[in-house]
């Protein structure tokens, strides 16, 4: 099969590899649709633990495809289902996995960060994923580009599940990129009176407006325009939905008396120390959290939004590229070109 394999820092191959065989319990998909995400780019960047010359890995984590082989054992699963996979997998024994948090596992394994993933003409599925109910079978009219765009949407969802947004409240979302408007989208859906987006580009607020014109965006002097627009409340939920301590820092000055701010954006290892004004959160009575990856019963959620139609998430796929674009396609993606780029096989 055709594979992109990661070598290390800035190192990804397009070339033959050997096509999986499906062990006992597993299962054989071929990939249909495979979204590149922010994660990859930055394993690309900056290289990931555990890859290297000797070691290499096909990254891709957000995808969906066909089954073509199932492995001795498997039930529930037959050779042509449309399936999409949640790519996040626990022990199984430990208090977090039988909590229904397997994500956060101390375990945890991930098809496309440390196993080989859906770069690939066709990704094999472990049993313990094949068990655990990480496969999800699509309904027809939902399209394997939606199917892989669920994986970040979920994750999405676990931080729209902290916030506990209540219809009427006012939401600030820092960042314009296909996760923060997933954050914007969702906040809606629960009834949101009014959901404002920041963020440096220009050009990402705007695709923030052709994705809703109902999102207000704000370009610079986040804290005075949130001021102005919610009449001195201030925003009653704000989350932060890139890499930037600026963006935790302004997600506390920005809140409102008791509101509730939610760290999504993970930060770069050279800036993970943030200063942040703790007298905020005191005065403020704020209350400060984070989220990271989803569970399996988030993963699902997300899916029955997208198969009801409750959340459409066709708007924010700008682009589909081959599996021979791949460099092109991580080039749209670390430029911040598009919101989401999906390679189709």
């Amino acid at each position: 099969m055709l594979a992109a394999k990661m070598y290390g820092k800035n190192d990804i191959r397009l070339e033959e590899a050997p096509r999986p065989v499906p062990g006992e319990g597993e299962l054989l998909v071929r990939v249909k649709a495979a979204a590149i995400c922010g994660t990859d780019v930055r394993m690309l960047l900056n290289g990931a633990s555990g890859i290297s010359d000797q070691s290499p890995r096909i990254l891709g984590h957000e995808f969906s495809g066909v089954i073509e082989e199932t492995g001795a054992g498997v039930r529930n699963y037959r050779p042509g289902q449309r399936v999409a996979v949640a790519p996040n997998m626990g022990c199984g024994v430990c208090e977090q996995c039988v909590s229904g948090n397997g994500h956060l596992c101390k375990s945890y394994k991930a098809l496309g960060i440390n196993l080989d993933g859906a770069f690939a003409e066709y990704v094999a599925i472990p049993q313990e994923a094949v068990r655990g109910g990480n496969v999800c079978v699509l309904e027809d009219h939902v399209s394997f580009q939606e199917g892989a765009v669920n994986e970040p949407l979920s994750c999405v969802c676990n931080g729209f599940e902290r916030s506990d947004i209540r219809p009427g409240e006012s939401v600030l979302v820092i960042g314009a990129g296909p996760i923060g408007i997933m954050h914007a989208m969702m906040a809606k859906m629960a009834g949101a009176s009014l959901v404002m987006i920041s963020d440096l580009s220009k050009e990402r607020l705007a695709m923030c407006r052709q994705a809703d014109d109902s999102f207000c965006t704000v370009a610079d002097s986040v804290q005075e325009a949130v001021e102005e627009m919610t009449k001195g409340h201030g925003a009653d939920v704000c989350i932060t939905a890139c890499p930037s301590p600026q963006a935790q820092e302004t997600a506390l000055e920005a809140a409102a008396l008791g509101g509730r701010v939610i760290f999504f954006g993970g930060i770069p290892a050279d800036r993970q120390n943030v200063t942040l004004n703790t007298n905020l959160i005191h005065y403020k009575e704020l209350l400060v959290s984070g989220t990271t990856r989803a569970s399996l019963s988030q993963y699902r959620k997300t899916l029955h939004y997208i198969t009801t139609g409750v959340l459409d998430v066709k708007r924010l796929i700008t682009r589909t590229i081959s599996l021979q674009e791949i460099e092109k396609g991580f080039q749209y993606a670390a430029c911040g070109a598009g919101l989401k780029n999906v390679i189709c096989m």
